[in-house]
């Protein structure tokens, strides 16, 4: 009878030891799934609250472009009762370089900045699509467009990197081969026998540029060169329009010069023109070629002031809000076309 008693016992004393250990296995995976569920929620939660943030943030940008439309059209409309169809650095919507751009407080939640830039007064790219006829020659004054020598001479004024004047030719040939729609190079450029040759291969694109980051894959183009160039160049229009005098900062400036001289005007003279310009200012394009830079070059000026203008269609607005510590900016390519308004691309991003 005793040791029935303690076989009863200790029977009931695993019985009660088994369930003190499934009684913990339940608490502990209920620990770890309420665990696991807050973590979660914490994870859901700030998804939720940066995809909040994040569309705030959007609709602060897209007013910045509203507003940008505005002083757009507020210049528009000051040129129709002048009769003066005219863009320069006198507009309500133009900043000075190193002045830092407007800001406007969001009701405690943060601010937002924004400011606009004449695409104009950039070299297009795509102007380079255009070559003559019997450019495979070495004669200088037969072989290129007076864009492509426009551009030769914007290498060469880079300084840093230094570009060669034959490093530039290569260059500017390699862009217009890869602008162009046939499949033969010019004399110093590459087609898709090259780009073959590559790893991996590809294909020249033979056609207008969509963005400035496609200079990226054209021969000979180094990532020195590319960052050197990216304040001077653009694409939109995708079909080349005149070059604004009014707005064209220095660098652009000295790419201007005579038929066949593949040289850019030096520093000072850029310098000069860009001083006369903020103190006295070009009445027209003929007072920007009277201007002495220009003495004894004039009689070979015809083709490249044909590419010279006096306004502007598209113009670059970079803006940039902060909300709730968060910082993200806005690049958008806007159109004036007569009194209507156009966003023709975007590109955003976080800082």
């Amino acid at each position: 009878m005793h040791c029935r008693h303690c076989k009863s016992q200790r029977l009931i004393s695993g019985q009660r030891g088994a369930a003190l250990i499934f009684a913990m296995l339940v608490f502990a995976l209920a620990t770890a799934l309420v665990v696991a569920m807050k973590g979660e929620f914490e994870r859901f939660y700030q998804r939720t609250g940066n995809i909040l943030l994040d569309g705030q943030s959007q609709a602060y940008l897209r007013g910045a472009e509203d507003l940008a439309g505005i002083l757009l059209l507020t210049d528009y409309d000051s040129d129709k009762r002048a009769g003066v169809w005219r863009d320069d650095l006198n507009e309500i919507w133009w900043t000075k370089p190193g002045n830092p751009p407007p800001t406007y407080g969001l009701d405690g939640e943060g601010w937002m900045s924004g400011s606009l830039e004449d695409l104009q007064g950039r070299f297009n790219l795509n102007a380079l699509a255009k070559t003559v006829s019997g450019d495979r020659t070495s004669d200088v004054k037969k072989r290129f467009t007076s864009a492509q020598e426009q551009f030769i001479r914007l290498l060469q004024a880079l300084g840093n990197p230094a570009v060669s004047q034959q490093e530039a030719i290569t260059i500017t040939e390699s862009i217009s081969d890869w602008l162009d729609t046939d499949r033969e190079p010019l004399l110093d450029g590459a087609e898709d026998d090259y780009y073959y040759g590559q790893t991996p291969g590809y294909r020249a694109a033979n056609r207008n540029m969509s963005s400035v980051s496609e200079l990226r894959a054209v021969a000979n183009i180094t990532p020195e060169i590319y960052r050197a160039l990216l304040p001077w160049i653009t694409v939109w229009p995708k079909e080349a329009v005149k070059l604004n005098i009014h707005t064209a900062p220095a660098m652009v400036l000295r790419s201007i010069n005579a038929k066949g001289d593949l040289s850019p005007l030096t520093e000072a003279e850029g310098a000069s023109l860009v001083e006369y310009r903020e103190e006295t200012g070009f009445e027209d394009k003929t007072d920007f070629q009277a201007n002495p830079v220009f003495d004894g070059k004039r009689d070979d000026m015809t083709e490249i002031l044909a590419l010279l203008g006096e306004n502007s269609d598209y113009f670059l607005l970079e803006a940039q809000v902060e909300v709730a510590g968060r910082s993200t900016r806005l690049y958008s390519v806007i159109n004036r076309s007569d009194r209507n308004i156009a966003t023709i691309a975007r590109a955003s991003g976080s800082l």
